[in-house]
């Protein structure tokens, strides 16, 4: 693969690492941490590394921002839950 291409890869990874620390809903950051993991498994098979990037495709942009998802989730229903006992 060319520079430039590697190049281009880093720099998305640069922006994307950025927006997920910028944002400040969790939800939002669960979404842009998904598309990190996606620019990061295009980075690795950009330098040649098609089987960390298949676990980065899998465990990244997949599992982890679906457990974020899920904990806010229930973190949000128990804040709901006792606001509304009192």
């Amino acid at each position: 693969m060319s520079d430039a291409v590697i190049t281009v890869s880093l720099l998305l990874v640069a922006g994307c690492a950025t927006a997920a620390v910028v944002q400040r809903d969790p939800a939002r950051q669960a979404l842009v941490l998904s598309v990190l993991g996606a620019v990061l498994a295009v980075l690795f098979t950009v330098l040649q590394a098609p089987d960390a990037g298949l676990s980065q495709l899998a465990v990244g942009s997949a599992l982890t921002p679906l457990l974020i998802m899920l904990c806010v989730r229930k973190v949000r229903r128990r804040g709901r839950t006792k606001d509304g006992a009192r």
